[in-house]
């Protein structure tokens, strides 16, 4: 005669044969997370090491902001894959054996132990070194902003005063007296012929004006007027090789500003992107750990 189960009696077996207590092997979890995380530290630290977090956004200077993003992405990858993977295959060779249970059901444990070994192990990095992934690229964005304050505040600054050497050299060079005056008396001729030259320093004026350009982005024709009958009441240069001298400054001014703003841009560019390569490196890495665990429990299983 056919034997039927209530559900009570059903529940009432079950209770006796399966244990009532988690599935999660917690101290396999934690060891596994551990692993993963020195591995992950010592990664960093050798990547470091080897230059994949030099950069500088200045040419001949390190590696270039595009070439660090792209080998920040490789290193994140394989920081991820190594370190998750060791971390998912300690867990599952550590983790308790479930006797009497389905192998669908031994294959989802195990490859939920990697993701949570992962996902431990990602806090705990988190928590230690966040600021510290990021150092290389951080460091190129506040090199350009620290090199866009510094051209703002020797513009705004004199020459003896300017904590830019570029602009202070500019502008030396701009009032440099011409090559070919041998003696004072040679001078005075163009100079008069200019207008007497002022007593005071025209470098804080300019730089007031390379200022206004840059915030402006041009130069009024007022002002390189000006620019012109002081260079050449000062250098006792002719009104043309004056010309000439304003509009040079005023491009290189210009240029180094346009340099300035496209370095920052692509520092911005660079940051963003190694933001995505990190996501997606984080991803693989919980893929790998879950895998890895899988793997690591299965071989458990069959030798012991």
């Amino acid at each position: 005669m056919e034997q039927i189960l209530t559900p009570e009696a059903a529940m009432s077996a079950g209770s006796t044969s399966v244990p009532a207590k988690s599935a999660a092997s917690w101290p396999a979890i934690i060891a596994g997370a551990f692993v993963a995380a020195a591995a992950t530290l010592i990664l960093i630290a050798l990547g470091s090491g080897i230059g994949f977090a030099a950069v500088s956004p200045w040419a001949n200077h390190g590696v270039s902001v595009t070439t660090f993003a792209v080998t920040t992405a490789i290193w994140l990858i394989l920081t991820q894959w190594i370190s998750a993977g060791l971390g998912g295959y300690i867990t599952g060779r550590l983790r308790t054996r479930w006797i009497g249970t389905h192998a669908h059901e031994v294959f989802f444990r195990d490859t939920a132990h990697g993701l949570v070994t992962w996902a431990v192990s990602t806090v705990l990095v988190a928590t230690v070194v966040t600021s510290s992934i990021f150092s290389g690229v951080g460091a190129a964005g506040h090199a350009v902003s620290d090199a866009a304050s510094a051209g703002a505040r020797g513009a705004m600054a004199s020459a003896g005063n300017s904590t830019s050497p570029v602009w202070a050299y500019s502008e030396d060079k701009l009032f440099r007296s011409s090559g070919s005056m041998t003696s004072p008396s040679a001078a005075a001729g163009p100079a008069a012929a200019a207008g007497a030259a002022p007593a005071a320093d025209p470098r804080m004026e300019t730089a007031h004006i390379v200022a206004n350009a840059l915030a402006t982005g041009s130069v009024p024709d007022a002002d390189r007027a000006y620019l012109v009958d002081q260079v050449a009441a000062r250098t006792g240069v002719s009104q043309a090789d004056a010309q000439a001298r304003v509009d040079s400054f005023i491009a290189t001014v210009m240029q180094a500003q346009a340099k300035i703003t496209a370095d920052a841009d692509a520092a911005r560019k660079a940051a963003s992107q190694a933001s995505i390569y990190l996501a997606l490196s984080m991803l693989i890495g919980a893929f790998i750990a879950s895998v890895a665990a899988a793997l690591g429990g299965r071989l458990r299983d069959e030798h012991i």
